[in-house]
């Protein structure tokens, strides 16, 4: 049984991660078994500081003991979920526990620069500790069944994804939310997008822009992500092979238990679902849309090889 310790309380990820894996508050079809929350710090937020109280509230009515800093966990815990809602803490919260050689999940974003991401992922080898993030999105079962499709040999030549992105200084761009959409875009392209173009909507808020990110792969393939500002709330994709065009919707039922199956699979085994390279080259492709979105969609290349 891995004994997890859980950081910064300022996300729902907290408790409802807890519900799945200590079975509790929660049907048992969503159970993941192989682990337990056994401690939790509440921390801080840069973001939501003022959601804190309620889930410390919820934390420990699930009986979970709490301790007032992150270090008080190490000696407690066999890994540990980092779940700061901004992605700016996670290079100071998670380095801690490498240097402690605990295996981590850093939640989404990993975070909002490269430097920092290259710098986790440096202390993550140098520790010889494993590290990963991911969306829930990846792992969606729909998601996962269309990128498999072992009735077909056709490689994916180009994809279209879309989902909710909304907006917070404290993640810029598609680092709070559109993420999701990016994950699953990864999932189906894979790696080696050489450059980003994103353009928004003009004459309108920055919070209803609709905003279209396109990446052109190494290989001549092109994937388009459109990032929804308003509702309705929905993840959905089209995938082009060579003979066959399959589009499809996500549920989001089951997306908290298969990212956490993924996470407990890890944490047993050592052995990192997304490899680090590929999370390094999603930290890039939402910097370059980033840029690319404050200059009329000027195309950006990524930099993340060269760093």
């Amino acid at each position: 049984m891995i004994r997890m310790g859980i950081l910064d309380f300022d996300t729902s990820h907290v408790t409802e991660f807890t519900k799945r894996i200590n079975h509790i508050d929660i049907a048992e079809d969503q159970w993941v078994d192989g682990a337990r929350i056994v401690v939790g710090c509440a921390g801080q937020s840069t973001i939501a500081p003022h959601r804190i109280d309620e889930y410390r509230t919820q934390m420990i009515d699930y009986e979970i003991p709490l301790v007032a800093q992150p270090d008080e966990m190490i000696g407690k815990i066999d890994a540990v979920l980092v779940e700061s809602l901004a992605g700016e803490p996670h290079l100071e919260r998670v380095r801690p526990f490498l240097e402690a050689r605990i295996p981590a999940f850093v939640d989404k974003p990993f975070s909002c620069n490269l430097h920092d991401a290259i710098e986790m992922a440096r202390l993550s080898k140098l520790y010889k500790t494993p590290i990963m993030s991911a969306s829930s999105l990846r792992f969606a079962p729909e998601v996962v069944t269309a990128a498999d499709d072992l009735s077909s040999n056709e490689t994916i030549q180009g994809a279209f994804v879309f989902g909710p992105a909304p907006l917070d200084p404290g993640n810029p761009g598609l680092f709070h939310y559109g993420i999701h959409s990016v994950e699953m875009l990864y999932t189906f392209m894979g790696t080696g997008c050489k450059w980003v173009s994103s353009r928004k909507t003009e004459h309108q808020p920055e919070d209803r822009a609709t905003e279209v990110v396109t990446g052109l792969w190494e290989d001549g393939r092109i994937a388009t992500l459109r990032a929804l500002r308003d509702d309705p709330y929905q993840f959905g994709f089209t995938l082009f092979r060579q003979n066959v065009i399959h589009s499809e919707m996500i549920s989001t039922r089951y997306l908290y238990r298969e990212l956490l199956k993924q996470i407990v699979k890890m944490f047993e085994t050592n052995q990192v679902p997304v490899a680090i390279e590929e999370t390094l080259e999603i930290i890039a492709f939402m910097e370059a849309a980033l840029i690319s979105a404050r200059h009329d969609g000027s195309r950006i290349t990524l930099n993340h090889k060269n760093t």
